[in-house]
């Protein structure tokens, strides 16, 4: 199934239609992030059966030309986000080589790792200004539905507000994997070091499925 054919229930629902017409106003009155176009694109790019891994973030990059609709992710050419950063960093120090630090995570999304926000909107230069108008129903829906899932996914967690969403996975089917978020105010705080990069592909390898290409 496409997640276009499994949400479009809540397309219909009270809070998306009024969600809907929150964004309306705020994409005809402010600069938001990111265009219209892009605002699913995570969805678009690694669809519901094709989906290995989640890796949950907050909300979008709020600076200019940064947020393309991908959890973490930039657009080519814009310089990387301390959080992007580290997460290379974190690859780097374990799979030990120097990897092509790409701000465009397209080639992950197309490996099946879900790169999903929380919050898939944000006003420019205002971080969280979309948080509480309906998006976290939305994207609990979709985590909700990897969960009745039997194939199971692995879900990654970086950060208290990801960690909040463990309550919705079945970790007797499902795989969590859990650290402090990788900005610069918490990253020695338990990212680096969580060797997750590696963890996931040992728990794909033992489920007979394709590593994820990270470097």
């Amino acid at each position: 199934m496409k997640w276009e054919d499994i949400l479009k229930d809540e397309y219909n629902k009270e809070y998306f239609l009024n969600l809907k017409n929150f964004l309306e106003q705020e994409y005809g009155k402010y600069t938001v992030f990111p265009k219209k176009s892009d605002i699913f694109k995570s969805l678009k790019l690694t669809e519901y059966e094709d989906t290995r891994v989640v890796i949950l973030g907050q909300d979008p990059y709020h600076d200019d030309n940064q947020a393309n609709g991908l959890a973490f992710s930039v657009n080519d050419g814009i310089k990387l986000p301390p959080s992007l950063v580290n997460i290379y960093k974190e690859i780097e120090s374990e799979y030990q080589c120097k990897v092509n630090r790409r701000g465009n995570l397209e080639y992950l999304a197309r490996q099946g790792v879900l790169l999903l926000n929380t919050v898939l909107t944000v006003r420019a230069h205002n971080a969280n200004s979309h948080k509480d108008m309906g998006w976290e129903i939305f994207t609990d829906k979709i985590i909700e539905k990897l969960n009745e899932r039997e194939d199971p996914v692995i879900f990654v967690l970086w950060g208290n507000n990801a960690i909040k969403k463990e309550k919705l996975i079945n970790k007797g089917r499902h795989y969590v994997l859990t650290a402090a978020h990788p900005s610069p105010l918490s990253a020695y705080r338990g990212f680096f070091g969580c060797n997750h990069f590696k963890k996931i592909n040992e728990i794909l390898r033992y489920l007979n499925k394709e590593e994820i290409k990270w470097t």
